[in-house]
């Protein structure tokens, strides 16, 4: 009887151990192929960054047909990580493809974000994603700053406040949020960076202005 029960638990572990092993070979393509399409969406390949997401999108699905049968594995953690990459990058792709229509609508609020339910993501996912986003913005200010225009960063700084300002409402334990806090704590400091940075360039650019015109006069 005994050996009966252990070969049912046996066959039941090998086949939880393989979905496991299935699980983690897809999230890690999954975190791979959103970080490629991050690199595309700062180098302005729009489309390529779209295809790329797509990818992500599909094998996210493949995952949660591989571990439907086992949702302690699937809602172990390594999922819910991919999960964060994916919200990041289809967050910032809607925000900077925006950016590119903006000739037509100057929205500069995140009032359009994808839900977590339209992603096919967890709260916590979709809220830690979104954390991350802060970073991606910085970076994009930081772009824009090196490419001398300030000016166009002041409404992502926006974007980034409205973020924080989301992710502060959520003041609940670690074991519901995943690590929210810590997530938020870093946002507001990348924010404040960035607010320093950004009003330097302006300043800089109003005074290489001003020396321009004053230059201009005696010409």
């Amino acid at each position: 009887m005994i050996n009966e029960i252990a070969a049912d638990i046996q066959r039941n572990f090998e086949a939880k151990d393989k979905a496991r092993e299935s699980g983690l070979s897809l999230s890690r393509e999954v975190v791979r192929t959103c970080g490629t399409a991050i690199r595309h969406i700062h180098r302005g390949d729009i489309d390529k960054a779209a295809m790329l997401l797509e990818d992500a999108r599909d094998t996210l699905k493949d995952i949660e047909l591989q571990l439907a049968d086992h949702p302690d594995i699937y809602f172990s953690g390594f999922v819910e990580h991919a999960q964060q990459e994916f919200v990041e990058c289809a967050i910032l792709h809607q925000l900077l493809t925006k950016e590119k229509d903006s000739a037509i609508d100057n929205n500069s609020n995140s009032d359009t974000l994808p839900s977590p339910q339209e992603l096919g993501v967890t709260y916590a996912a979709y809220l830690n994603g979104l954390g991350d986003v802060v970073g991606e913005l910085r970076r994009h200010i930081l772009d824009l700053i090196r490419q001398d225009m300030p000016q166009e960063g002041d409404r992502f700084l926006d974007i980034m406040d409205d973020i924080y300002s989301t992710l502060m409402m959520f003041d609940y334990p670690d074991a519901i949020t995943r690590g929210l806090r810590r997530k938020s704590d870093v946002a507001r400091s990348l924010i404040e960076r960035t607010r320093g940075d950004l009003t330097n360039a302006i300043r800089q650019q109003k005074l290489e202005q001003s020396m321009k015109e004053f230059e201009s006069r005696f010409e």
